[in-house]
């Protein structure tokens, strides 16, 4: 049921170190797009939405967030894991149960605003919340020993994105019980709930690797354009 009333809050998980970049800085504050960092224009996209509050979790050793100056943007010391990080900024939320909590990558900087706006619409709509996620698309193989095994059925496979998004009260309770949950959905999903699918764009990618670096600063300077 629509509950037009519900206040919007957004969390950044971006307690990470990024360590498979090799770089001298956490991959969210190397350089994107005529000087902004990554993790910077994540923030200036959701600061679109309006959003109650926007909260960042951070590394406790965290020394380069500041020099963004991003204002209207609140932080918290996240914890050593992604459920841990977002439980320390619900923590920090004066939240109602009723209120849509929006947890979006700091690494995810090509989402299109439209598409969370979409996502936020069908999560007014479904009390067990809704992610962004895109169909699989490629011949799935399982593998052991680098030997194929078989190849998995992929009709009903999504492969999930985020923002995700879910009432306060249901998201607090999943992560405090699935505290190893990679992310929300899944913790939703285990107290045996179903989110529902927002389907998104797969250029919607989160950056892991220096080819992803590269393939973000192409789709981040055509939007520019």
């Amino acid at each position: 049921m629509r509950n037009s009333l519900s206040r919007l809050y957004v969390v950044v998980p971006a307690a990470g170190t990024g360590q498979r970049m090799g770089s001298a800085v956490p991959k969210q504050y190397l350089e994107l797009n005529a000087g902004q960092t990554i993790l910077g224009v994540t923030v200036s996209k959701l600061q679109t939405l309006r959003p109650e509050r926007l909260v960042v979790a951070l590394h406790a050793a965290d020394t380069w967030f500041d020099e963004l100056h991003l204002s209207g943007v609140d932080r918290v010391v996240g914890g050593d894991n992604r459920a841990a990080s977002v439980l320390s900024a619900l923590a920090a939320i004066d939240a109602r149960d009723d209120d849509l909590i929006l947890v979006h990558d700091a690494v995810r900087p090509c989402v299109r605003v439209a598409d969370i706006h979409r996502l936020i619409d069908l999560a007014r709509d479904h009390a067990e919340g809704a992610l962004l996620a895109t169909p699989v698309i490629d011949t799935l193989k399982r593998v052991t020993n680098q030997r194929v095994n078989e190849t998995v059925d992929r009709s009903q496979l999504w492969q999930a994105q985020t923002p995700q998004i879910f009432r306060f009260e249901l998201l607090k309770r999943a992560l405090l019980s699935a505290p190893a949950a990679t992310d929300e959905a899944s913790a939703v999903e285990a107290l045996g709930m179903s989110p529902r699918i927002c389907p998104g764009r797969a250029d919607n990618l989160k950056i892991t690797t220096n080819e992803d670096l590269d393939m973000a600063r192409f789709i981040v300077s055509g939007e520019s354009q």
